[in-house]
């Protein structure tokens, strides 16, 4: 439930949990935590450190940041994956 996108009671309501922005979003509720991390001005929180909210803006603006291409800064391409070192034969004895 904590991690798990959880459809909202109305989908055109002004404010949602994370996990109701996730439902709506599309995506996972670990990948929307990780992408507002580094986003303050797209999120709020309810109360004192509460629960992290948003709202119809926000997530429209979160929306666009998402369509908008490759999110990473400063590179053009996915960094290229390292092959794993071959492990040498064992000798038979």
């Amino acid at each position: 439930t904590y991690g798990v996108p959880t459809p909202p009671e109305d989908p055109a309501q002004e404010f949602m949990t994370v996990q109701e922005t996730a439902y709506v979003m599309k995506c996972s509720v670990s990948w929307l935590r990780r992408f507002l991390a580094t986003r303050p001005d797209l999120h709020g929180r309810n109360g004192n450190r509460g629960r992290i909210i948003t709202d119809r803006e926000q997530r429209t603006a979160i929306h666009e940041a998402r369509s908008g291409g490759d999110p990473r800064a400063g590179r053009t391409i996915p960094r290229q994956r390292r092959r794993a070192a071959a492990k040498p034969a064992r000798a038979a004895a």
